[in-house]
């Protein structure tokens, strides 16, 4: 059935209508999502927050065509509050922090660096533009217009995030930060 017919039933109360459709996204819901939280079991606690949310607000949905981008970004909220919430968790004092790492050699840590590690350490908006287009397709001018921002700030996020990417990829640096 047409998406636009589904999201207008939807829109009306009808569940089976919204559950068709949340099902054609829920895949890529949950991908998008694990490359935020990094967890199986939050990946799919998030993604069942997702499906409640945006049923729940599926009447405040003003273009059916948008339904996914609308979908991916409630996710990408949750998959945001639920980070922010863990840095509020108290870390151990400093002194057992230094004992452990120093009983940690050289030959333990793995020299290896993913893609995933260094989008870890870029800023949040430079990660969700970057996720956007390469892991979703879509083009800079959706990311604009799915993040609020005007073009250009979108695109200078996005080549800022790439250009700290290439420099921490060229130097082979493994240890963080920029």
């Amino acid at each position: 059935m047409d998406i636009h017919k589904l999201v207008k039933q939807a829109q009306k109360g009808n569940s089976k209508a919204f559950l068709e459709i949340f099902q054609q996204y829920e895949g890529t819901i949950f991908r998008v999502v694990y490359t935020y939280v990094k967890n199986k079991d939050d990946a799919l606690d998030i993604v069942q927050e997702t499906a409640y949310q945006s049923y729940k607000s599926i009447g405040s949905l003003r273009e059916p065509r948008y339904v996914k981008s609308w979908m991916t970004k409630i996710a990408i909220n949750q998959s945001i509050h639920l980070l922010q919430q863990r840095k509020k968790i108290i870390l151990f004092p400093p002194e057992y922090t230094e004992q452990n790492s120093a009983s940690v050699s050289a030959e333990d840590v793995p020299l290896a660096l993913t893609l995933q590690q260094m989008l870890d350490e870029l800023d949040i908006n430079e990660k969700k533009v970057i996720q956007l287009k390469y892991y979703q397709g879509y083009t800079i001018q959706a990311i604009s217009d799915e993040l609020r921002l005007p073009l250009g700030s979108t695109k200078t996020i996005l080549y800022r995030g790439l250009g700290k990417l290439r420099k921490r990829l060229k130097r082979g640096d493994v240890s963080g930060g920029y």
